[in-house]
């Protein structure tokens, strides 16, 4: 019976969580780099302050990491042209051109941060190789329209 009551709490945290934080994200990389941004990489841990009033921490963490893992297979079950524009929609909304934070991102990988601990290699690398081709978009783009002015 403890797995079911488990089950039951993960559900109602994961339906809060997406119900008032992950909604008004647009896009699935957005969602994605909001949940990524909630786990500590040293330790593994997702954190949500406002969601462990109501729920424990572990609820928390589990139900946060069960969203990470969803979010990372929606993105690599899109194609790459919806890949593409997603992340373009995300880094528009970041005050800063898009070529430039697509830059900061090849320098240090930040990418990396998004696929969740544990995901099967064959699927880290797919991700990783979409967001490198991606990128390298956006500079390029970035790079022909300083040429071109």
């Amino acid at each position: 019976m403890e797995s079911l009551e488990r089950f039951e709490q993960n559900h109602r945290v994961i339906e809060e969580f997406a119900a008032q934080w992950l909604a008004p994200i647009a896009g699935d990389i957005g969602r994605l780099c909001y949940v990524s941004d909630l786990r500590n990489v040293s330790t593994g841990r997702y954190s949500h302050p406002p969601l462990e009033q109501a729920y424990s921490q572990p609820a928390v963490h589990e139900a946060l990491l069960c969203c990470h893992e969803e979010l990372f297979e929606k993105v690599l079950e899109q194609p790459l042209q919806q890949q593409e524009r997603d992340l373009r929609a995300f880094l528009a909304g970041i005050d800063s051109p898009a070529e430039e934070i697509a830059r900061r991102w090849q320098e240090v990988e930040f990418f990396r941060q998004l696929v969740p601990f544990g995901a099967p290699h064959y699927l880290r690398d797919l991700f990783l190789s979409n967001l490198r081709i991606i990128l390298d978009l956006v500079v390029g783009e970035g790079t022909k329209i300083r040429t071109a002015a």
